[in-house]
C-alpha cells in the first residue's frame, strides 16, 4: 500500500500570514480574519477535503527587526494586527466533525497552570480534537510586550521548556485518575476525592502545589507538535513531539532534518516511525499547467517585497533594512529563528543568495517552496518530496485566501486520490487516533506524558 500524504492547512488569526502583500489581491479574503463566519466557512472546506487538521501559527510580538520599528510590519499587515487563535476554535469545531486544531502557543510566557486548563476545555468542546504547537518564540518585542528586557537565549529556553512539559503533563495526565468523575446524582457525588491529586512541583522556573481544574479531556494531553528544527529543537521534539512541522527551501535541505528528528526520537527510546513529519509548502493549483503558471505570476505581482524583508528579518534577528538589495546574506548564529537562516545560507552550498532574492523567495508562502501546476503535475512533485525525504504530509500555506485551500479541495485531493495517495474518509475517534491508525486516545510508554499517569510525580 503506498504511503498516505497527509496535509494540514498553515493559517494564523492575522492578514496574509506568509504572503506579505498578497491581502491586496481583488479575490483575497483574509483580511475578514476578524469575522467568525471567515473562519467557520474555512473550516467547512477542510473537512470537504478530509485535512487532517488546521495549524494556526501564533506570535505574542511585533515583526520590529526590519527598521529597528514596527511601521514596516503595520504598513505591510506583517502578522499585525493578530488575534488571539485560540477563540477560533470551539466555533469551527461546532461547524465540523472530523477537523483537527493545532494551536501554537508561546510557553515561554504561558503559566503552566491557567494554560493547561485552556487546553483542556478546547479539548472537551472539540471532543478530542485539540493538538498544541509547542514553540519558546523568537521575538524580543513579545518578551518586552510580558515585561522582560529581551527573551531567553535559544538554547535557555528549550531547558525551560523540558521544566514546563513535566509540569503540564504533571496537570493532564497526573492530577485526575480515570473513573475520578462519578457523576452519581443518587449518592450526591460528582468527584470522588480520593482519585484526584495535587501537583506538587519546585524547580528554578516553575513553582506549583495545586489540583488541574478541569476532569480529563478524551486525549488528556493534547495532540503536541513542535517546530524547533536546531539542534535543541530536535532533540526536545525527539523526546515530546507527536507531529513536527518544519521548512526548507528543497527536499536536499529537508531530507537531513528528517533524519535528524527521527534519530532524536529513537535516542529518546521512541519508535522514529511515531513521530509524523510535515513541511511546509504553497501549492498554486490549476486545471492546466499553462493557468497555474499564469495565476502564480499574478499572485507574484502582488507581493510585498518590504513586507517580505520585515518576515525575515523578525526570523532571523538581522535587520535587513540595513543592506543594500543585491548584498549577499551569510549565516549569522544569534538568539533569534536559526532555521530560516540556514534554509537560505546552507540551501545550497553552491549558491549565495542576495536580499533581493531572499525577498522574491519569501513572498509567497515563506521559506517553503511554491509548488505550481495543474493536478498532476503537483501531485507528482508532492510524491516526489515524500520519497526524497521521508516527511509524512505537508502543512500548505496559502497565497490567496480561501482560494488556495478552495483550489487545494478541488482539483489535487481528487487527484492524490485517484493515485492511493491520500484518505476517501476520516478515520473515528479523537485527534490522535485519527493520525495514528490502530487507535490510541492517550499517549502511551515510552513518551514521558505517559509515566505521570494515574498519579503525580512530585519532586
Amino acid at each position: 500500500m503506498r504511503q498516505e500524504i497527509r496535509l494540514n492547512a498553515f493559517d494564523m488569526n492575522c492578514v496574509a500570514h506568509q504572503s506579505p502583500g498578497l491581502w491586496r489581491h481583488p479575490r483575497d479574503r483574509s483580511g475578514e480574519y476578524n469575522r467568525l463566519g471567515y473562519w467557520v466557512e474555512l473550516a467547512a472546506v477542510l473537512e470537504r477535503g478530509l485535512f487532517d487538521g488546521l495549524f494556526l501559527a501564533d506570535v505574542l510580538g511585533v515583526y520590529d527587526v526590519y527598521g529597528q520599528n514596527a511601521d514596516a510590519a503595520l504598513r505591510n499587515a506583517t502578522q499585525i494586527p493578530v488575534n488571539d487563535p485560540m477563540l477560533l476554535v470551539p466555533a469551527m469545531a461546532q461547524a465540523t466533525r472530523h477537523l483537527g486544531f493545532g494551536i501554537t502557543c508561546t510557553l515561554s510566557y504561558e503559566p503552566p497552570f491557567t494554560f493547561a486548563r485552556r487546553m483542556s476545555t478546547l479539548d472537551h468542546l472539540t471532543e478530542g480534537r485539540i493538538g498544541w504547537n509547542i514553540v519558546t518564540g523568537y521575538l524580543d518585542s513579545a518578551a518586552k510586550g510580558l515585561g522582560r528586557d529581551r527573551q531567553n537565549a535559544h538554547d535557555d529556553r528549550y531547558l525551560i521548556a523540558e521544566d514546563y512539559m513535566e509540569v503540564v503533563y504533571k496537570l493532564w495526565e497526573g492530577s485526575w485518575e480515570e473513573g475520578a468523575v462519578l457523576r452519581d446524582k443518587e449518592r450526591g457525588i460528582f468527584t470522588d476525592p480520593a482519585k484526584v491529586h495535587r501537583v506538587h512541583h519546585a524547580s528554578q522556573h516553575h513553582r506549583l502545589d495545586a489540583i488541574h481544574l478541569a476532569e480529563p479531556s478524551l486525549q488528556r494531553t493534547p495532540v503536541l507538535y513542535q517546530a524547533g528544527s536546531s539542534t535543541k529543537g530536535r532533540a526536545f521534539a525527539g523526546r515530546h513531539a507527536e507531529c513536527v512541522f518544519m521548512s526548507g527551501p528543497s527536499p536536499q535541505v529537508v531530507a537531513p532534518r528528517v533524519q535528524g528528528v527521527r534519530q532524536a526520537a529513537e535516542e529518546a527510546g521512541r519508535d522514529p516511525a511515531s513521530v509524523l513529519i510535515f513541511a511546509l509548502a504553497t501549492v498554486i493549483v490549476a486545471p492546466t499547467a499553462a493557468a497555474a503558471a499564469a495565476k502564480h505570476e499574478e499572485y507574484r505581482s502582488y507581493v510585498s517585497v518590504e513586507g517580505a524583508l520585515t518576515l525575515f528579518s523578525g526570523w532571523t534577528g538581522l535587520d535587513f533594512s540595513r543592506y543594500d538589495p543585491d548584498q549577499e546574506i551569510r549565516y549569522i548564529d544569534n538568539d533569534a529563528g536559526r532555521s530560516a537562516l540556514e534554509n537560505i545560507s546552507r540551501a545550497d552550498p553552491e549558491r549565495v543568495w542576495t536580499v533581493r532574492e531572499v525577498a522574491e523567495h519569501a513572498g509567497i508562502g515563506g521559506i517553503g517552496p511554491v509548488i505550481v501546476g495543474d493536478p498532476a503535475g503537483v501531485a507528482d512533485q508532492l510524491e516526489r518530496w515524500m520519497e526524497l525525504t521521508g516527511i509524512d504530509g505537508f502543512n500548505l500555506a496559502y497565497a490567496v485566501a480561501p482560494e488556495t485551500f478552495v483550489d487545494v479541495v478541488d482539483l489535487l485531493v481528487p487527484e492524490l486520490q485517484k493515485r492511493g495517495r491520500y484518505k476517501q474518509r476520516y478515520g473515528e475517534g479523537t485527534l490522535r487516533e485519527k493520525l495514528f491508525p490502530g487507535g490510541r486516545r492517550l499517549l502511551t510508554p515510552p513518551h514521558p506524558a505517559a509515566g505521570y499517569r494515574p498519579f503525580p510525580a512530585s519532586r
